[in-house]
Parts: C-alpha cells; structure tokens; sequence
C-alpha cells in the first residue's frame, strides 16, 4: 500500500465549501488546522503580527526557523467561506473570507492586514489613560524597530504623532498562539455562537 495522504494537505480533493448560510442550519462541527490550533506535533507557527513573517519552529530543529510550507492548507476541515476571529487582546472582529475556502496563508494574511490598521481617536479615547500611555510607548518601540534596518520592514512611512496601529493596541503580544472554538466567550462578546468563531491567544 501507498503511503496515507495527510488530510489537510492542500489540493481540490475536498468536498463542498459551506457557506454562513450551511453552518447556520447545519451546525457543522469544525476541525482546526492543527498549525492554526497550536496542535501540529512537528511545527509551531511563529507568525509576528508586526511584521507580517511567518515560518515555523520544530523542538527538534531549535537551531533555524522552518518554512511556513503548509500556507495553502485549509483552515478548517470541512472547508469554510469564511471564519470570524476575535480575541481578548484586543476589541476587534476579524472576518476571513475566501470562497473557495479558507486557507492558513487567508488567515495569517487577513490578521496581519488587519492589525495593521489605524485605531480610530474614538476607540482610543475608549481606553484608560494608563493603557493609552503603555500603547504609546508600545508604538513608539514597534516604529523605532521596523525603522532599523530590519529586513521585514513593512511600514512605508512612520505613523505621524498621535497615531497608533491595532498591533500597538495589543502591546507585547504580537505572536499568534493559536485558535480555538470558545462558544461562551463567542457569546460574552458577540452575543451569538457559531462553528466558525475562533477565540485568537496570541504571545509575547
């Protein structure tokens, strides 16, 4: 016999993309990527969300990164249009969409795009002063950073004065962790509960 195909390998021999409408009556149960999930036994994701870099770190390999080469798999078995990612770090929904399924690459792309958007001076204003200063300082450190001469330097321009970006908002936790359904915390703070909902860890 053949060696077994890995079930998230990337390809078209997947069935059927489920739309919101299919989860809604269905209530598929879905299965998280085990990279997405923190749960791959031979690779952990280090996807920075300053930077936008990703590759992978291996217990056995400490010595170098490792490619990123499962960028084209599905995020969930079976394949979703789209999931919803919120996360206790920070107020923002993030919805991943991709018709013909959502992949890990969709996911990593669509949060680093994301966070790095502008907060708005309303959603500033919403904080206390104290968490304001830290996520000036926060901002002040991640400009001076990218602004090094590091290779993966993303920012086209630094921000002006009194700006900050989402990713300062969650401080020193700019490393993806991992996803996980969380139907009471999905509830808390949507009001609602879906299998496409994932409550986002992220790490210093």
């Amino acid at each position: 016999m053949g060696d077994r195909v890995n079930k998230w390998a990337a390809g078209s021999h997947y069935g059927p993309v489920l739309s919101q409408t299919d989860l809604y009556l269905l209530q598929t149960e879905l299965e998280i990527n085990p990279v997405l999930a923190g749960a791959h036994p031979n690779f952990h994701l280090l996807f920075n969300l300053l930077t936008g870099q990703s590759a992978g770190f291996n217990q056995d390999a400490r010595d170098r990164d490792l490619q990123f080469t499962q960028k084209s798999e599905p995020a969930t078995l079976p394949r979703v249009a789209q999931i919803i990612i919120i996360t206790p770090h920070s107020p923002w929904c993030t919805i991943v969409r991709n018709e013909k399924g959502v992949t890990n690459e969709d996911v990593i792309n669509t949060l680093w795009k994301e966070y790095s958007e502008l907060v708005t001076e309303a959603e500033f204003a919403s904080i206390p002063v104290r968490v304001q200063d830290h996520i000036k300082r926060t901002a002040a450190n991640n400009l001076a950073m990218m602004a090094g001469g590091n290779q993966w330097q993303f920012y086209s321009a630094v921000a002006p004065p009194n700006q900050y970006k989402r990713v300062d908002w969650v401080r020193e936790r700019i490393y993806f962790q991992s996803l996980e359904r969380n139907d009471p915390y999905a509830i808390a703070r949507l009001a609602f509960k879906a299998p496409n909902i994932f409550k986002m860890e992220l790490t210093a």
